[in-house]
C-alpha cells in the first residue's frame, strides 16, 4: 500500500504560545536572512507580467496575491540555463472549474510541467500561480513529494513553487505536515506519489525548502503555529547532519553549494535555518545570546551539541515558557521510543523546562524515560536523568512512589555495578535488604513493585541464593518472607526494627505485610536481652492502625501476653522498667477480669 505522511492531527500540534503572524515583518529582520542582489535583465523583463497576474489573482483572493507577486519580484536567484528540449504545454486547470485534474496520478506529471516553465527563460503565464495553489490545495502530498523529488536542491523555479504555496496560509498548513515528515528522516525517506513512484527524498530537500521559505519578508501562520514542532525538527537535523554522512549525501550537497553558495558544512546550514525561524518568530534576545556565549558554534560539534542545548533551552525558558513546554512533548514523544537518535540532547534540553509541564498527564511517561536512562552507562544520561527526578520529586501531583521507585532502581544499579574486588564487603549490606525490598513487592503501585522484584532477583543472585530464587517463583510469596526471618534467629530483632515503619504505611498492604514480619520476628525473638524493649515498641505502632487488620489485632493480643509475662518474671517493676501500651480489644476478647486490662496500661 503507498506510504502517506500521518494526517495533521497526528503529526503536528499547534503551539499557544505564537501570536498571530504579522503578514509584514520589518525589512531589518529579512535583510537578516537574504543579501539584497540586483534583479537580472530577465526578472526585470517579466516583471510586467508578475504584475499582470496579480492584478487578475486580486480579483479572485484578495490583496495578498499583490503582496506575493512583488515578494516573488524581488527574488535573488539567477535565471536558469534555457532548456535544451522543448517543453509541452501544461494541461489546462481552468480557473473557473471545480475539478483540478481527472485523475491524482496526473499530478506529479503537471508539477514537473510547473517547474519546468518556471526555471525556463520564457515570462510564466498568468494562471501559472493560482494553478499552482488550486493543485496544491487539492493534493498536497503528491504536490510536495514531486517537487522534492524533480528539484531537491530547490532551484530557482522550485523556490518560487515553494514560496507560492507559502503565500496561502491554509495550503502551507496542508503541505507542512509532509515536510516535517521527509525532514525528520535522515538521510532520505521513502515516500509515494499518486502515479506510483516510491523513490527516497532527501532530508536535506526539505530543510531547503524551509530556508528559502524563511527567506520571505514574512513567516507564513503555521510556522507560528507550528514552530515547535519545526524547531525540534531543524535541531534533530543539525545533531544527525554531525553524527551521519554518507557519500549520497556528501554529493547532493556539494550540488546545493555550487548552485547556491551555501555553507560548507550541512550541519551549518541547518543552525543558519534554526536562527532564521527564530528571527522570524521575535527571538532574537534568544539568537544573540547564543551567539554570544558561543551557544551556535557549540551546537556544530557531536561532543558538545548537548550542552549547547541546555542553554538553548534555558536561554528559551526566559521569552517563552509555553513554547519550551511544547518542544518538551515533542522531545518527550521522541524519547519514548525504543532506540532514540538523538537522546543525550533531547534530555538536556528536556530536564531544563522539565518543571513547565502538567505531570499529572506526562509524569508517568517522564518517569520511564528517566529511569530507563538512569541504567545507561553514560555518565552524562545518567546526570541528566537525576536531575529530572529530582524535579519530578519536588512536584506535589507526583506521590512518593517516585522516591520509592527511584531508591529501588538506583539501588539496583549501583549492586549489579560494584565489581568483584569488594562483594565481600557488601554482601552483608545487601542481606540486609531482603526484607525491605520484600515488602515493596506488596506495593499497591504496580510499577514498584515490579521494580522491587526484580531487585530483590538480583539481590539473591548477588548473594548466590538459589534457594531463595527458588522461592520467589513461588506463586506464595510469603514463603520467601518466612524464609528469610527464619533463617539467623540472631538478627530477629534487627528484621522487626527494619519492619516497624512500614506501619505507618497509607498503603494496607504494605502494612499487612510488616505486622505478619513483627509476628514471625517477635516469636523468634524470645529469650533475647531487647525482646520487651522491642516488643512494646512493636505493640505502641501497631495501635496506631485506625484500620486494623485481624493479623494486627492478632499479633497485638501475642505481643501483650508476652509482654505482661516478661514484666511480671522479672519481679517488681523498678524505675524506667517498659510498660505496656494501651492497645485495642480484639473483637471478641472477653478475658477474665483478672487478665491484664489495656485501660490500666501506660503509654511506653
Amino acid at each position: 500500500m503507498a506510504e502517506r505522511p500521518p494526517s495533521l492531527s497526528n503529526k503536528m500540534e499547534k503551539c499557544p504560545c505564537v501570536a498571530p503572524p504579522q503578514q509584514h515583518n520589518e525589512m531589518e529582520q529579512f535583510q537578516l536572512l537574504q543579501k539584497g542582489r540586483d534583479r537580472t535583465q530577465q526578472q526585470d523583463s517579466a516583471l510586467s507580467c508578475w504584475r499582470s497576474a496579480g492584478q487578475k489573482f486580486t480579483n479572485l483572493t484578495g490583496t495578498w496575491c499583490q503582496e506575493m507577486i512583488t515578494m516573488l519580484t524581488k527574488g535573488e536567484a539567477k535565471p536558469g540555463p534555457a532548456l535544451p528540449q522543448s517543453i509541452a504545454a501544461a494541461p489546462s486547470l481552468d480557473l473557473f472549474e471545480e475539478r483540478v485534474v481527472s485523475s491524482s496520478s496526473q499530478v506529479p506529471g503537471f508539477v514537473r510541467n510547473m517547474h519546468q516553465r518556471l526555471v525556463s527563460n520564457g515570462p510564466p503565464d498568468d494562471r501559472l500561480f493560482m494553478d499552482i495553489l488550486r493543485l496544491t490545495d487539492a493534493h498536497s502530498t503528491d504536490v510536495a513529494v514531486t517537487l522534492l523529488r524533480c528539484a531537491p536542491s530547490c532551484d530557482r523555479g522550485a523556490a518560487t513553487m515553494w514560496k507560492t504555496i507559502a503565500s496561502s496560509g491554509t495550503t502551507m498548513e496542508k503541505v507542512l505536515p509532509t515536510l516535517l515528515c521527509v525532514l525528520e528522516d535522515w538521510p532520505v525517506r521513502r515516500m509515494y506519489t499518486s502515479d506510483g513512484d516510491n523513490k527516497d527524498v532527501f532530508a536535506l530537500a526539505a530543510t531547503r525548502v524551509i530556508w528559502e521559505i524563511l527567506r520571505l519578508p514574512w513567516c507564513p501562520e503555521p510556522f507560528m503555529e507550528y514552530s515547535p514542532h519545526l524547531l525540534v525538527a531543524l535541531l534533530f537535523q543539525v545533531f544527525i547532519s554531525t553524527e551521519q554522512m554518507s557519500e549520497e549525501v556528501d554529493n547532493f550537497w556539494r550540488k546545493c553549494q555550487e548552485e547556491h553558495n551555501l555553507p560548507t558544512s550541512m550541519n551549518r546550514f541547518a543552525v543558519q535555518t534554526v536562527r532564521a525561524l527564530l528571527h522570524h518568530l521575535k527571538c532574537l534576545d534568544i539568537v544573540v545570546a547564543m551567539e554570544r556565549k558561543g551557544g551556535w558554534d557549540t551546537l556544530l560539534y557531536a561532543d558538545t551539541h548537548h550542552y549547547a542545548m541546555g542553554l538553548l533551552a534555558r536561554e528559551m525558558r526566559r521569552v517563552s515558557i509555553p513554547m519550551c513546554s511544547c518542544i518538551a512533548l515533542r522531545l518527550i514523544r521522541r524519547l519514548s521510543r525504543e532506540e532514540p537518535l538523538w537522546d543525550l540532547a533531547a534530555m538536556a534540553f528536556l530536564v531544563e523546562v522539565l518543571e513547565f509541564l502538567n505531570f499529572k498527564e506526562w509524569g508517568d511517561t517522564i518517569l520511564d524515560i528517566m529511569a530507563r536512562h538512569l541504567q545507561s552507562e553514560s555518565k552524562d544520561r545518567c546526570r541528566l536523568a537525576l536531575r529530572g527526578l529530582v524535579v519530578l520529586s519536588k512536584d506535589h501531583s507526583m506521590d512518593n512512589h517516585l522516591v520509592q521507585l527511584l531508591s529501588i532502581r538506583l539501588y539496583k544499579d549501583v549492586m549489579e555495578s560494584v565489581v568483584r574486588k569488594g562483594k565481600k564487603r557488601l554482601k552483608m549490606l545487601v542481606s540486609e535488604s531482603l526484607l525491605p525490598l520484600f515488602f515493596h513487592c506488596h506495593d499497591e503501585n504496580v510499577r514498584v513493585a515490579e521494580a522491587s522484584r526484580e531487585t530483590l532477583l538480583s539481590v539473591v543472585k548477588f548473594l548466590k541464593r538459589k534457594d531463595l530464587k527458588q522461592l520467589l517463583k513461588m506463586e506464595d510469596p510469603w514463603s520467601f518472607g518466612e524464609r528469610v526471618l527464619a533463617e539467623d534467629r540472631s538478627r530477629a530483632a534487627e528484621h522487626l526494627q527494619r519492619a516497624l515503619p512500614y506501619l505507618e504505611s497509607p498503603q494496607e498492604s504494605l502494612r499487612e505485610a510488616a505486622v505478619r514480619s513483627i509476628g514471625i520476628a517477635g516469636l523468634l525473638m524470645k529469650g533475647q536481652p531487647e525482646e520487651l524493649q522491642l516488643i512494646c515498641e512493636a505493640l505502641q505502632a501497631l495501635n496506631t492502625d485506625d484500620s486494623p487488620s485481624n493479623t494486627n489485632l492478632i499479633v497485638q493480643v501475642m505481643f501483650d501476653e508476652r509482654a505482661t509475662s516478661l514484666n511480671s518474671s522479672s519481679g517488681s517493676k523498678q524505675p524506667g522498667q517498659y510498660q505496656i501500651p494501651c492497645r485495642r480489644r480484639a473483637p471478641g476478647d472477653q478475658r477474665p477480669a483478672g487478665a491484664s486490662d489495656p485501660a490500666d496500661a501506660g503509654d511506653t
